[in-house]
């Protein structure tokens, strides 16, 4: 049995498939905000089974009292949102990192794309990385076959083995099924706790690279200008921030291209940092 109930979704031009789950890998919220972004004015057309996804007690529901009344239970969840940009169908399917299921949910989404005619896959993250937030994100590229990536993307030099995320597993479903796909992943300060919203306009803007065509950043430029200025001031009154800052800049300014062996090491020091508390 399928794991998602399909609404009609009508006609649909050229479309895309665009995920993004959050968890692991999310750094800053980066591909969800961004999802979230471009799935805004759409409509749901595919909802997937939460209880067959996700561990309640390790993802847990919200319970919402009001005066001591229970009003309000909400479910983790995962759906799929159709949102039409310029000529473009977009189908977004974005929420919470399953628990359960991963290879059953990679056929089933590999299967509805089929059903869909969807002509590409594209994938949105963020990856935790010693950079500063006074520098301009960037993004690194993965991809279903070399020969879509751009010779100016930047990429993972040589062997890379890290933990595997959902939204990558469903990737890789989707390449061996026959369906393109391209990853998007925007390096996050990995002093950042929050969401962050400028690796999220990154990702917008790259993905409209790639497309061709002109995707809505709605809210998240004024957000980042917002949390730049909270961030300056922060380093400003801090002199110990702003010296961490100075040396991530001066890191930043003399790499060059990242290897694999890069990569691996930020990730599994994020991962330390966040299993000790610290960070």
């Amino acid at each position: 049995m399928a794991l998602y109930e399909l609404d009609d979704p009508g006609t649909l031009d050229d479309p895309v498939l665009v995920v993004a789950f959050d968890g692991w890998v999310n750094a800053g919220e980066a591909g969800t905000q961004a999802a979230a972004t471009l799935a805004a004015g759409g409509d749901v057309i595919a909802r997937f089974d939460a209880d067959a996804l996700y561990d309640y007690r390790a993802t847990r529901p919200t319970l919402e009292f009001s005066e001591g009344v229970m009003m309000e239970v909400a479910w983790p969840e995962m759906t799929m949102t159709l949102a039409h940009h310029g000529e473009r169908s977009l189908l977004v399917l974005t929420g919470t990192e399953p628990n359960w299921h991963w290879q059953q949910l990679g056929r089933d989404v590999a299967e509805l794309a089929g059903r869909l005619g969807v002509i590409e896959h594209i994938s949105l993250g963020g990856i935790p990385w010693a950079t500063p937030h006074t520098r301009p994100i960037t993004t690194i590229v993965t991809a279903s076959d070399s020969s879509r990536l751009d010779p100016t993307d930047e990429h993972p030099d040589g062997l890379l083995r890290v933990p595997g995320s959902a939204v990558s597993i469903v990737e890789h479903t989707a390449a061996a099924a026959g369906i393109p796909t391209i990853g998007f992943w925007a390096r996050v300060p990995h002093y950042i706790g929050a969401a962050y919203h400028a690796a999220a306009i990154a990702l917008i803007e790259r993905a409209s690279l790639h497309l061709g065509v002109h995707l809505p950043l709605g809210d998240l430029p004024a957000a980042a200008a917002e949390q730049a200025e909270q961030l300056a001031t922060v380093a400003a009154g801090r002199p110990e921030i702003a010296t961490m800052v100075e040396q991530l800049e001066t890191l930043v300014d003399q790499q060059g291209v990242v290897s694999g062996e890069q990569l691996a090491s930020e990730i599994e020091r994020f991962l330390r940092e966040r299993d000790s508390g610290e960070g």
